[in-house]
């Protein structure tokens, strides 16, 4: 078995129909997964038998719009997902954040990224994901924005541009760490994300605002496991689906840098709160999800059992 992701931002005007015939190719295939087509492109991750994901990717790339999409994969002891979904919609990434797609950044490749890392280049490596997965991994140093959701990058960025009334806006954290706008500005700024698609549009919002000196990690998080291994990696990488987090290297495993809810304990496996009305991502080991009745906490417990 084994997992694939992939995206490609890219004009399509028959979007319902590629719905259909991405329906139709993965049912047949017993794949199993999430793809979202809108106008602007194409995003999924699917996973399914070797033989089955390789005449898929094989079709896919018939296409003339999709002969150089970039797959990115990973070994998996079962299906990561539990259904198929193929969706029509807006975006491929919600971002609520109007900018033009092809003015992205130029790439970096892996092992340029490593290199400099590895010569302590003078770089701003900025994290373009949400916090709960800058928590359960990230690179070395690395600063974040403390998003939610995506849809705040264009907010926060924003906030350091319109940073003359409120001096709690002026920075960005990464644990101790502050970052000003005028230091971003002045420095070579390298976004990354799990898989590239968030990278697109941030590092266009990032040009389309005046920052000149930005490029985006080609393939993200999981392009650079496969490549360069966890040099320079600290923790698990989140994923949207049933596995929760994965090593970035295939062959080497990363210790977490989270703990156990209940007993602080270093883990990394990843669950959702059984209570509905709360339903956050939390780390929990095997026994005391058990104990926890599966919730993130003993206030969440109580309140399911009510």
């Amino acid at each position: 078995m084994k997992n694939i992701l992939f995206y490609k931002y890219v004009d399509i005007e028959d979007s319902e129909q590629l719905k259909e015939e991405q329906f139709n190719l993965s049912k047949s295939l017993n794949l199993l997964g999430t793809i979202l087509v809108a106008n602007e492109g194409i995003n999924g991750c699917l996973s399914g038998n070797e033989k089955d994901l390789e005449e898929y990717k094989k079709i896919l790339m018939k296409n003339k719009r999709f002969s150089d999409i970039k797959f990115k994969e990973g070994p998996a002891n079962k299906h990561t997902f539990k259904r198929l979904h193929v969706r029509v919609r807006d975006e491929i990434v919600s971002s609520n954040f109007d900018i033009n797609v092809k003015n992205a950044a130029p790439y970096i490749e892996p092992k340029q990224l490593k290199q400099l890392l590895d010569n302590n280049g003078g770089i701003i490596l900025l994290d373009s994901r949400n916090k709960y997965e800058v928590n359960i991994g990230k690179f070395k140093n690395a600063i974040h924005l403390d998003l939610d959701t995506f849809k705040q990058f264009s907010l926060k960025i924003n906030q350091l541009k319109n940073n003359n009334k409120d001096d709690n806006n002026k920075k960005i954290h990464n644990n101790k760490n502050e970052i000003n706008k005028k230091l971003l500005k002045n420095k070579k700024i390298i976004l990354y994300c799990t898989g590239g698609v968030r990278c697109e549009k941030a590092s266009a919002f990032l040009i389309e605002n005046g920052f000149n000196n930005v490029f985006q990690l080609h393939g993200g998080i999981l392009s650079y496991g496969n490549e360069c291994g966890n040099t320079h990696w600290e923790g698990k990488c989140f994923v949207f689906d049933t596995r929760g987090a994965v090593d970035i290297d295939p062959n080497s495993q990363s210790e977490p840098i989270t703990q156990c809810v209940l007993c602080n304990l270093p883990n990394a496996d990843l669950h959702n709160c059984a209570l509905t009305t709360c339903d956050k991502f939390f780390t929990a080991c095997e026994d005391c999800f058990k104990v926890l009745k599966e919730c993130c906490s003993k206030r969440c417990r109580g309140e399911i059992n009510i």
